[in-house]
C-alpha cells in the first residue's frame, strides 16, 4: 500500500540526537551525545517512599482521570515558588501542567503559529524545539550567538525583516546546545525588542536551577509587564525526565489555548507523576536536593574541561558554561565537521554535530556538541583523550 502523510510530518526528521544515541546502545561507545542527567542525581528512595505512600493513601486519585490544567496542589505550589524564588507571575498569569517541556514549546507554537509563520530562535538552538515549530509548517529564522547571548542587532534586522514573525523561542540559561548564558542586558534588549515589534517570547528554562557557577540571572519572564513571554519550566533535569512533568505559565488567555489543545492531545498530564512531584517539593527539601545536583555537574564540567585543556587542539574551540549540561566545541573553518563526527564514532565516541541544531539544513556550522552529566567521570577522561587525538589529525 501507498501511504500519504499530511505535509506536516511528511517534511519532518528523525532527531539526529535519538539517530546518534543508537550507536550508545553498544556499551563500548562512550556517549557525550545525551543530555540526560547524571544517574548519581536522582532521589530514588524519595520517589519510592513517596510513590508508595500516594498509591496507599491516595489510590484513586493517582490513578483516575484529572484536570487538564493540572494537579491543583502541585500548581499552587509551582506558582508560591516561582513567586518567592524567581520573582515569577503578575495577575494576568495562569499555570498549566504539560508533559516535559517538549510538549509546553509545542503546545505554544500550536495555541499561536500557523502555517508560514515566522519563529526567531538562537542559532544554534534546541533541536527539539526546532522540531516541534517545523511541525506547524512555521519558517525558522536563525540569529547568530555572542559569548553573552543572541546578537541583539541582528535580532532586530531579523524582526525587520519578518513582520510576520509570531514568537522569539529563547534559552536564556545554559543554553541547550552552547551552555551560553544571555547576559541581564541582553534580557532587557531582547523584551523592549519584543514589545516594540510586538511579538511574544518563549523563555525556556529546564536548566536554570542548575548554576554552579556566577551569580543568577532574573528570567526575562520577570520583566513581563504586558503579558507577551511564555516561560516553560521542567521538572526532568532537577527531579526526574522520566516522569514528563513540565509547566507553562503565561498570560491566562493565551494558557486558555493551550489548555484547549492540550485536551486534543493528552488530556492531561499523568496525575501520578504530579502527584509524586507536588509530595517532592513540599515534603523534601528542594533547595537542598538542588544544590547536590549542582555540585555533581559543577565536578563534571570542570574535569570535562579540564581534560579539553588538556588534550585538545589549541585550534579548537568550546564554551565553558556556568551552568547546565553541555559544552560547545567548534572546529576551524578548514576542517570537516561532519567527517569529525564519523570519524568520533568509529573510535567509540559519540557527539552531536552542529547541524542538529540548525535553523536550516543549509546554515553553516563548524560545532559538535558534547554532554557531561551522563558520562562517568572514567569515560569523560577517556573519551576526551580519544577526541582530542581527533582534534590533532583532522585541524
Amino acid at each position: 500500500m501507498q501511504f500519504h502523510y499530511s505535509n506536516r510530518i511528511a517534511s519532518l526528521k528523525a532527531s539526529a540526537i535519538r539517530e546518534i544515541l543508537k550507536f550508545t546502545a553498544d556499551p563500548t561507545v562512550i556517549s557525550f551525545a545525551a543530555g540526560n542527567p547524571a544517574p548519581e542525581a536522582f532521589p530514588v528512595e524519595d520517589v519510592r517512599r513517596i510513590t508508595a505512600e500516594i498509591l496507599s493513601e491516595e489510590p484513586i486519585s493517582a490513578l483516575q482521570y484529572s484536570l487538564t490544567e493540572g494537579y491543583p496542589a502541585l500548581r499552587d505550589a509551582l506558582k508560591k515558588r516561582m513567586k518567592d524564588v524567581y520573582s515569577i507571575g503578575m495577575d494576568f498569569d495562569e499555570l498549566v501542567i504539560v508533559s516535559g517541556a517538549q510538549q509546553g514549546v509545542e503546545l505554544s507554537a500550536k495555541a499561536l503559529c500557523n502555517e508560514g509563520d515566522v519563529v526567531i530562535c538562537e542559532a544554534p538552538s534546541f533541536v527539539g524545539a526546532l522540531n516541534a515549530f517545523r511541525s506547524f509548517g512555521a519558517k525558522l529564522v536563525g540569529v547568530e550567538m555572542e559569548q553573552d547571548g543572541i546578537n541583539i542587532s541582528l535580532l532586530e534586522k531579523a524582526l525587520k525583516e519578518n513582520p510576520n514573525a509570531r514568537m522569539m523561542y529563547l534559552i536564556p540559561n545554559f543554553q541547550n546546545p552552547s551552555g551560553i548564558t544571555m547576559s541581564f542586558e541582553k534580557r532587557k534588549a531582547v523584551y523592549e525588542l519584543a514589545q516594540r515589534y510586538d511579538i511574544v517570547i518563549l523563555e525556556d528554562n529546564p536548566y536554570g536551577d542548575l548554576r554552579f557557577e556566577g551569580e543568577d540571572v532574573p528570567a526575562i519572564k520577570t520583566m513581563d509587564t504586558d503579558g507577551r513571554v511564555i516561560y516553560c519550566g521542567s521538572y526532568s533535569k532537577i527531579l526526574s525526565p522520566g516522569l514528563r512533568v513540565g509547566y507553562l505559565c503565561g498570560h491566562k488567555d493565551i494558557i486558555g489555548k493551550v489548555i484547549v489543545g492540550k485536551q486534543a492531545g493528552d488530556v492531561h498530564t499523568n496525575i501520578l507523576a504530579q502527584m509524586i512531584c507536588e509530595r517532592f517539593m513540599t515534603q523534601c527539601d528542594l533547595d537542598r536536593h538542588i544544590a547536590g545536583l549542582k555540585e555533581i555537574y559543577k565536578k563534571k564540567s570542570s574535569l570535562m574541561l579540564h581534560e579539553l585543556d588538556k588534550h585538545f587542539n589549541p585550534k579548537v574551540t568550546y564554551t565553558r558554561p556556568q551552568g547546565g549540561l553541555f559544552i560547545w566545541g567548534t572546529l576551524p573553518k578548514d576542517c570537516d565537521m561532519m567527517a569529525f563526527c564519523r570519524e568520533a564514532v568509529q573510535r567509540k565516541v559519540a557527539v552531536v554535530p552542529g547541524t542538529a541544531f540548525t535553523a536550516q539544513e543549509t546554515d553553516p556550522t563548524q560545532s559538535f556538541r558534547m554532554n557531561f552529566s551522563t558520562p562517568t567521570d572514567e569515560q569523560i577522561i577517556q573519551g576526551v583523550e580519544i577526541l582530542g587525538a581527533l582534534t590533532k589529525e583532522f585541524c
